[in-house]
């Protein structure tokens, strides 16, 4: 699963902070059993320097090592069992003044060789629900918040089906596709009038992906291509080439609200950009917007409306605004 840099980077301080405080704790709880028993420290001391006699014994010239070899091994057993002895008068375990890394299987690191660790990927996950927590924090985006009965259950219009049956067949889609994602799921367009539900329904995928444990990257169309406006017209930094780059590092994407931000040449291209990049890797976008299909297709380029046409699964949204519903006006 990828993750974006700023969410690896509070993984991996996070890591490394809980290592120092880890260490630390050892230093600690193994001074504290030296100072109750001093003579634990010493024998240590001495295990510590019986290998290099053991070393040095076995290079001596001229004569036969294996003697003192044997000595100071026998030493060695000696110091070892009066440690084991001094421990259990203590009410401790043999291996109570070892030091143990912090995950046994990066040792603290957060890498086994190149491949990230299960510790470390469990922090990313952790750094990437917060992320999403404080960018959704304005509602209860779960599906089992989602209110079917202020949808109208009568037909009218040319519509085939009431709002409350298209949307009752709108959620049990979403639900089914928060539930099973993976980087091979489709590209999702939520299509409707304002007050439909389209952010809430996005919100939901966003959170339950997430706690799946998929890098998800949720946000509105005007604050990402103001992203790539500072990208490509402020300082060239690594900092906001990251914060472009994230957009096609993560697992999901969500873009809501698309049709809101102010239509420019620079607009079109970071869009079919985005679009684009990430239909070549293979990597899910959810797209909600209050565009018709003719506005789509007046809006953005051809090359852009080919793409969400013909690749993205579409779900229309209808019916009156749930937003002035529950407002009560």
């Amino acid at each position: 699963m990828a993750y974006t840099q700023s969410v690896i980077a509070r993984a991996t301080e996070r890591l490394r902070q809980a290592r120092q405080a880890h260490e630390e704790e050892q230093r600690q709880r193994i001074e504290k059993i030296y100072l109750d028993q001093p003579r634990l420290r010493q024998i240590d001391r001495e295990l510590r320097a019986t290998t290099a006699r053991v070393m040095a014994a076995a290079f001596q010239q001229g004569q036969d090592p294996a003697q003192a070899i044997d000595r100071l091994r026998e030493e060695n057993l000696s110091l070892q069992r009066e440690r084991e002895w001094l421990l259990d008068t203590l009410g401790l375990e043999p291996d109570s003044l070892d030091e143990t890394p912090l995950c046994e299987t990066c040792g603290g690191s957060g890498y086994v060789g190149a491949v990230m660790c299960d510790c470390l990927k469990e922090l990313c996950r952790q750094e990437q629900r917060r992320e999403l927590s404080y960018l959704l924090s304005s509602g209860p985006d779960r599906f089992e918040s989602f209110r079917l009965d202020l949808y109208s259950d009568a037909v009218s219009g040319s519509w085939p089906i009431s709002p409350r049956e298209n949307m009752r067949g709108v959620l049990q889609e979403c639900k089914a596709y928060a539930k099973g994602f993976s980087r091979q799921s489709d590209s999702l367009l939520l299509a409707g009038s304002p007050g439909l539900g389209k952010t809430f329904l996005c919100a939901c995928i966003a959170r339950q992906a997430a706690e799946s444990g998929w890098s998800v990257i949720y946000d509105t169309a005007v604050h990402v291509f103001s992203e790539f406006e500072a990208a490509k017209f402020g300082s060239s930094t690594d900092e906001n080439r990251s914060r472009t780059d994230r957009y096609f590092a993560c697992d999901l994407l969500i873009l809501d609200d698309l049709g809101t931000e102010l239509s420019t040449p620079f607009v079109v291209s970071a869009l079919y950009t985005i679009i684009n990049t990430r239909l070549m890797e293979g990597a899910p976008t959810i797209i909600s917007t209050n565009l018709t299909n003719q506005d789509l297709q007046n809006r953005y380029s051809a090359q852009i409306f080919s793409r969400l046409m013909g690749t993205y699964r579409h779900y229309l949204l209808y019916g009156e605004d749930i937003r002035v519903k529950l407002s009560g006006k």
